[in-house]
């Protein structure tokens, strides 16, 4: 960086607005009225990155303004990027790598039944967390057999970015082996790019599915990832949420929450099976 970008960039810093007790406190009430998400005082700093920029696009001075802009009803768009930009996280490819080492070892190979086996991404974000799961099936299942992946979240945004499949290879950290077998390298203006291999996209698919609301039609599966979700919901919210994806598990089918999680709290009929990991008694 150049010392006038420098002093470009702390001036801009300088002059941005903050966000107030009474915008915090809008912004809270929004955020769980449309998403369920607790967001908590400490996580002020969060929404003022989060939502900066979209301050400056619209030419608005204060966070509050943008709060009653979203308000119009002529500003849907608006108001989802918001809600996308205040509840979308992080995510890697193999991210929390014990769980993928337990399918591959644990599940996978005690498959039976001639059934697609199916596995749920509850909160697939930008799509690594399912493709990664496809190339564990792949690499262990195969492709001559049966199975597939539904990826959901509640960001359209997100979502557009998990169909395109198409990643840094830089920030992949994929297994070279799986880098090479499972998705295509990008040249000319693609070039420092990958994109999952077609094989496996059309073994994924992507829909938006807010938790905190009753489910669609979805069948059953053997595996549900509900990871990093839970922790940002009140525990009546996480019992909402447990009782409604319970029932679509498949006896002797597993949940998957992150290490950070557990369902401490709540009711359910899932037995422990290590930290983090669940199953349905068959």
């Amino acid at each position: 960086m150049s010392l006038g970008d420098a002093i470009q960039s702390e001036q801009t810093r300088a002059a941005a607005p903050s966000l107030s007790e009474q915008e915090l406190a809008y912004c809270r009430d929004w955020l769980f009225a449309a998403t369920a998400v607790e967001l908590r005082d400490h996580q002020r700093s969060l929404v003022e990155a989060r939502l900066l920029e979209r301050l400056q696009v619209r030419g608005l001075q204060s966070y509050g303004e943008y709060f009653r802009l979203i308000e119009h009803e002529g500003e849907a768009a608006e108001r989802q990027l918001g809600l996308d930009l205040l509840t979308t996280n992080e995510t890697s490819f193999f991210r929390e790598p014990e769980h993928f080492d337990f399918l591959r070892t644990r599940v996978l190979p005690a498959r039976t039944g001639e059934r697609p086996f199916r596995v749920w991404s509850a909160a697939s974000s930008s799509g690594q967390e399912p493709y990664t799961v496809a190339m564990e099936l792949a690499e262990h299942l195969g492709l001559g057999v049966p199975w597939e992946i539904l990826g959901s979240d509640i960001s359209a945004r997100v979502l557009e970015t998990a169909k395109r499949a198409t990643y840094p290879i830089a920030r992949a950290n994929l297994p070279r082996s799986y880098l090479d077998k499972y998705c295509l390298r990008g040249i000319a203006e693609q070039n420092g790019l990958l994109r999952i291999q077609r094989a496996l996209r059309a073994r994924v698919r992507f829909v938006s599915i807010p938790l905190h609301t009753e489910l669609p039609q979805l069948g059953s599966f053997d595996v549900v990832f509900l990871r990093n979700v839970l922790i940002y919901f009140s525990m009546a919210t996480r019992q909402q949420v447990i009782r409604r994806i319970e029932p679509l598990i498949a006896p002797n089918g597993y949940l998957f929450v992150s290490h950070s999680e557990s369902l401490q709290g709540t009711e359910h009929g899932l037995c422990v099976v290590q930290p983090s990991i669940y199953r349905k008694p068959a």
